[in-house]
């Protein structure tokens, strides 16, 4: 979620003001963001992209397991190839040793028959020839079964190793997938992320919400506090889930160029507690949820001037925002600004009138310095969630700088998630 600050920075004086805005805003003209052309996931979106993410990574995880058990199960001796080949080797060891043996009788008989004496019998002469030519026919049998015996190993081993690399390659590519599944996952992961502490969707003006300030005097005499009230309504015919209100306040001296901030403090109180807690500047005040449609919600607030403020210029700014459970968000479209004067330590300011809400644009064209007799609302457009550029937000303010005779430029910013607490 994107939270709302207000920068304000002192300016000089109604006549210098324009010549400052003119030699500041270039500063800011890197900062304009791109034109996006396509439309943002939703955080439901992207939630489920995380969610499939997550399944195909788990999907690759165990695909990856699996196919390194199968692995392991065909280097395995036990693996029905290996036994095969092993059981293969066993044999055309058996078989090199039968034709070894077939062989050797082949020599034998061989023997046999030239070792016949002159005076051996046409019987013996006979019976050495036969046993000769079967020792033969058994040698080459054995030769035979030899060759065979070993093509079947080679073939068994083949088929061995053909498995074994087959697991390997199905391993590797497991592995691939992965490192994949795991980047992708990783990718969906920090997009939800980011859009969830961006806010997501990108937030949009509401109109129909509304922080108006009752009760705040134009003029404030330093060295006392003054309570006022600070109504945000939900305008609209829906439910805002969270809605939270920001206030910040901004004073200067009669010539503008001198910030007295730290002389002047702004507390505020929901309406059933009796505890003053700070406004920062920075965060939001504590969140009304849900803000119904139609529906209104007080927040006491306090301003205190320290006695030792000299006199001088001052103006509160209020705004809201509303963030939802489905990741849309959006907030009231101007900072509305109440300008007060601030008089020496015990002055004695007279009648003083409250500031009323501003129903026209500030103009710059011919407004003229002054010093402030009246409290005055000061508008100006807040920056929509990371698509307006800050030369924008400083020629919206020109005029409440002008307006206010030392004024504030604002830029209006979020910051990350959490920050509001």
């Amino acid at each position: 979620m994107k939270i709302r600050r207000i920068l304000a920075t002192a300016v000089a004086a109604a006549v210098t003001t324009p010549a400052l805005l003119l030699s500041v805003t270039p500063a800011f003209a890197d900062d304009k963001p791109t034109a996006q052309t396509q439309e943002k996931p939703s955080i439901a979106e992207l939630e489920k992209a995380a969610a499939a993410a997550q399944a195909a990574y788990d999907d690759a995880v165990e695909a990856e397991s699996a196919a390194k058990a199968a692995l392991e199960a065909v280097l395995s001796d036990t693996s029905p190839l290996a036994v095969a080949a092993k059981a293969a080797e066993a044999a055309a060891a058996d078989a090199a040793t039968a034709k070894t043996d077939a062989d050797q009788a082949v020599v034998d008989a061989q023997a046999a028959v030239d070792a016949l004496p002159e005076t051996a019998t046409e019987e013996e002469k006979t019976a050495a020839a036969t046993k000769l030519t079967e020792a033969k026919a058994a040698a080459a049998a054995a030769a035979d079964a030899k060759v065979a015996a070993d093509a079947k190993v080679v073939e068994a081993l083949d088929a061995r190793d053909d498995e074994r690399v087959a697991a390997a390659r199905k391993l590797a590519q497991a592995q691939k997938a992965t490192e994949a599944a795991l980047a992708d996952k990783t990718a969906a992961d920090e997009a939800l992320a980011k859009a969830k502490e961006e806010g997501g969707e990108d937030c949009v003006p509401e109109a129909k919400l509304t922080t108006v300030v009752t009760g705040l005097p134009s003029t404030v005499v330093a060295g006392t506090k003054v309570n006022f009230n600070l109504r945000v309504t939900n305008g609209t015919d829906r439910t805002m889930d969270e809605v939270l209100p920001f206030a910040y306040v901004h004073a200067t001296d009669k010539s503008g160029l001198k910030d007295i901030d730290d002389l002047v403090h702004l507390q505020w109180s929901s309406a059933s507690s009796s505890t003053w807690k700070t406004v920062d500047n920075e965060h939001y005040m504590d969140a009304i949820s849900p803000l119904k449609a139609g529906a209104h919600a007080d927040v006491k607030m306090r301003l205190t001037v320290d006695a030792s403020a000299p006199a001088g210029n001052g103006v509160t700014f209020v705004a809201g925002d509303y963030f939802n459970d489905n990741g849309t968000c959006g907030g009231t479209p101007d900072l509305e600004g109440y300008e007060f004067l601030i008089a020496a330590a015990g002055s004695k300011p007279g009648k003083v009138d409250d500031a009323k809400p501003s129903t026209t644009e500030p103009n710059t064209s011919d407004l003229k310095p002054q010093s402030g007799a009246s409290a005055r609302p000061v508008s100006g457009s807040l920056a929509s969630t990371g698509s307006s550029s800050a030369t924008s937000q400083l020629a919206l303010a020109s005029g409440a700088a002008l307006a206010i005779g030392a004024g504030a430029v604002f830029v209006a910013r979020r910051r990350k998630a959490g920050s509001h607490a």
